[in-house]
């Protein structure tokens, strides 16, 4: 069936499309139904099922007889590590693994945080905990202490697993002393914490709480998967709070085993053996969702990479990685194709690689401009994907289901509304808006199978987050409008649509106009407080490497192209050139802290920057142009 036919078939009976798909999971005891809705707004799915995720992700494709395939690539350009392991070898490890976490008094419920890079043993200690019922709680490594204490606290759990270092390119961040002043911040005490060692910046163990990771697992014997019920979390992962404190997105085990198979064959067009790379980080939903669970449960093969798109050590670096492994389907963010376009616009070391074995582009995480989008068709010869998704739902929420069906191609959309997923667009006064008009994106409640079902330990906090503006819907935070083929538009977050002079404008569709400049490689536009207009927007420009005009000339064009696309409306006037953008470590332009320096608003160092130096070159431009005034 092709995507409009299965959407139709999903909006006409719920329960039997998810039941269908359920059928591909190997389950202890089977559903009864899909949807459970007793307890609105708490929507729960498969929630009287029986099952392991380990088990659906490595025991059975080992007792299927594929134990040999791979299902770990680890490529470290950072450190020149390479290795592959085979579902059997997989299977051993994680059994082990987690043997040894419940011979340490860990089992069913208890929470463990992971606070590791790029390596499979990040992949091993996920997996060993949702072999035992254990619930996981990845931290991104290297975050601050203060941050990591926070998640402690709030997810209080009984071990910590984590590396002595991660390496970045040309430094090595020592994770442990950040461990250590977690601990030491946190109210919550953990009984223990494993530390894999690492030769670039071995750690000094704490006695009577640190054990070394091979040690740990040596004399353990392996552990049999634990069967759990479908609404047991399998994962709670912490995402950034409007109040500072981060909220603890829930997944529960069945629902997430069901949508993910679901999404690996019909959205990414993988099929068990092929090599899918999500060049992301374990840390994120991306991590969780499409290097570990994702590719594992399809039984296919999936990627680690511990390295940059540019750096590590050039802007070849994806394409050998792609040739050397032969991957079928590659997703990554937008700002990683920006990198190598800006070092290599040419694409010339693209040229140095047959990328015959790559059908497929996925971008999400920010919205693909349509100049990049272009940059990666014409070099690649291949479709490129854009699609959108939050750590909330785990998946996608809109998209190009190209194993179904590759839909038309409109550039600046990710597509169409996946099944579950019922999108509107609304205006302010909560009315659905006509094609075209600018609006809140929310999705209608129930939310399908893979979603959050509320937050850890916070359930009027998911309410009042998501669910309090609109009645019935699901508050996504993003802006943007349908189109007359249902194709939907996502311009900006809501707190990004600026009102000049009572014109709501998108801050989005003022990018996507300076992105096609010849000579931009990438930017941000914010809007700022403006005496007369109440608003007024504001760009950054980073230009292309090569590039020797002056940038006042730049700027100017600029300026003139918005006014040309958009229209005096837009009132367009300001714009600088810098040398880089804030970003978080997912690659997300920090916009809200640039608008706060620029209205001169008190800010907080977002705990994700990657380099919080960039602020300090941001809050000199701003002043440069006089801001805050």
């Amino acid at each position: 069936m092709g995507y409009q036919e299965v959407y139709q078939s999903w909006k006409d009976d719920p329960n039997g499309f998810w039941m269908e798909a359920a059928k591909a999971i190997d389950w202890v005891k089977p559903p009864s139904k899909a949807l459970f809705d007793e307890n609105p707004p708490f929507y729960e799915w498969f929630k009287d099922a029986e099952v392991n995720t380990c088990y659906n992700a490595v025991d059975r494709h080992v007792l299927a007889g594929n134990g040999a395939r791979v299902a770990i690539i680890y490529d470290s350009p950072v450190t020149g590590a390479k290795a592959k392991i085979t579902y059997s070898e997989l299977l051993d490890r994680v059994s082990r693994f987690a043997g040894a976490l419940q011979d340490r008094g860990v089992s069913k419920g208890d929470r463990v945080i992971i606070y590791m890079p790029m390596v499979p043993e990040a992949l091993v200690a996920m997996l060993a905990c949702a072999r035992i019922g254990a619930i996981h709680s990845v931290v991104f490594g290297g975050f601050a202490a203060n941050e990591l204490a926070t998640r402690i606290d709030d997810a209080a759990p009984k071990a910590i697993i984590a590396a002595s270092c991660g390496v970045e390119p040309g430094r090595v961040v020592a994770y442990k002393p950040l461990l250590d002043g977690a601990i030491e911040l946190a109210a919550h005490k953990p009984d223990f914490c494993v530390i894999l060692q690492r030769d670039m910046a071995p750690a000094t163990l704490t006695p009577d709480r640190d054990i070394d990771w091979e040690s740990f697992k040596a004399a353990a014997t392996p552990a049999e998967c634990v069967t759990v019920r479908g609404d047991d979390p399998l994962y709670i992962l912490y995402t950034s709070g409007t109040t500072g404190q981060p909220k603890g997105v829930i997944r529960p085990n069945a629902g997430h085993l069901v949508a993910l198979l679901w999404s690996m064959k019909s959205i990414y067009g993988i099929n068990p053996g092929d090599v899918y790379w999500a060049a992301s980080d374990v840390g994120w939903v991306v991590g969780h969702s499409y290097i570990c669970y994702g590719p594992l449960i399809q039984g296919s093969t999936t990627v680690v990479f511990e390295g940059k798109p540019v750096g590590t050590p050039d802007a070849g670096t994806f394409w050998r990685v792609i040739a050397e492994y032969g991957v079928k389907a590659l997703f990554t963010a937008p700002t990683a194709f920006r990198a190598i376009k800006r070092v290599d616009p040419e694409g010339e070391f693209l040229r140095k690689y047959d990328l015959s074995c790559l059908k497929t582009l996925f971008l999400a995480g920010e919205r693909t401009d349509p100049d990049t989008l272009h940059w990666a068709e014409d070099k690649m010869g291949i479709p490129v994907i854009d699609h959108w998704w939050q750590t909330e739902t785990g998946w996608a929420i809109a998209a190009n289901p190209v194993g179904l069906e590759h839909l038309p191609v409109k550039v600046g959309s990710p597509s169409v509304a996946m099944p579950g997923y019922d999108v509107r667009i609304l205006g302010d006064d909560g009315v659905e808006l006509p094609a075209g008009e600018l609006g809140a994106i929310v999705i209608k409640l129930p939310l399908p199978p893979g979603t959050l079902p509320t937050l850890w330990n916070a359930d009027q906090r998911y309410k009042d987050s998501y669910l309090s503006r609109f009645d019935g819907y699901y508050e996504t935070g993003d802006a943007g409008y349908k189109d007359q083929d249902g194709y939907l538009y996502i311009m900006s977050r809501t707190d990004d649509v600026i009102n000049v002079a009572g014109h709501r404008l998108s801050t989005g569709a003022m990018e996507e106009v300076l992105a096609s400049h010849k000579d931009v490689a990438e930017c941000a536009v914010i809007g700022v407080a403006d005496s007369l207009k109440g608003q007024v927007p504001l760009g950054f420009l980073c230009l292309n490497s090569g590039v020797e005009r002056p940038g006042d000339e730049i700027v100017a064009e600029c300026i003139s192209l918005v006014r040309d696309k958009i229209g005096p409306v837009a009132a367009f006037k300001i714009a600088c050139v810098v040398e880089r953008l804030p970003k978080t470590r997912s690659g997300k332009i920090l916009r809200g802290t640039m608008t706060k320096i620029a209205d001169g608003e008190n800010w907080k160092m977002p705990a994700t920057i990657d380099d919080p130096a960039i602020l300090d070159e941001i809050s000199d431009a701003l002043q440069a142009l006089g801001y805050p005034a």
